[in-house]
């Protein structure tokens, strides 16, 4: 039997977003939203796998590079750590608007290459972001979606919590 993901945006959902054209550019620039540790730690306690999914336009722009990514990665990793969890994957686009790639969100191109490399089940699993993209991207990929802050755009959310703290809470519960 396949298993279930909490696929989760990173930048507004993880961590405080940056102004608009502004990138975390380093572990260091990394900042936790209050909660969201606790919410993606109470996720993968009720059973779902944990994944990333994170548009990185950055990238493309020259203003990061891959490698602090995966510095990026490193820092959460060693902070759910002390939550009793971990993020199974990463992914993410690092293309510009105009490539027309498929993992850009809001197709779902990420989470259909995670639930095919991990045996993830897309119709058990969830998308979890703040932006209607996100939504759209796992509504894309057959998954619910929860949507973090006020809804804005289509397709509408199954979900919306103020924080990841706030979704988790609620998707634990109907597990």
């Amino acid at each position: 039997m396949s298993r279930r993901a909490a696929f989760l945006d990173r930048d507004g959902t993880l961590n405080v977003r940056p102004p608009l054209h502004e990138y975390v550019v380093s572990a260091d620039d990394f900042a936790w939203l209050p909660g969201a540790a606790e919410g993606a730690a109470l996720l993968a306690r009720a059973g779902y796998v944990l994944a990333v999914v994170s548009n990185q336009r950055g990238v493309a722009r020259g203003k990061l590079t891959e490698e602090v990514l995966r510095q990026v990665e490193a820092r959460i990793q060693r902070e759910l750590e002390a939550h009793g969890c971990r993020v199974e994957a990463f992914r993410y686009c690092p293309h510009e608007l105009a490539d027309a790639c498929e993992c850009r969100k809001p197709k779902p191109g990420m989470l259909v290459e995670l639930a095919r490399t991990l045996g993830l089940d897309l119709a058990r699993s969830w998308m979890v972001g703040d932006a209607p993209s996100d939504v759209a991207a796992g509504a894309a990929a057959g998954c619910q979606t929860a949507l973090i802050g006020e809804p804005a755009g289509l397709p509408p959310p199954d979900l919306v919590a103020g924080s990841l703290l706030e979704a988790g809470r609620a998707i634990a519960a109907r597990s």
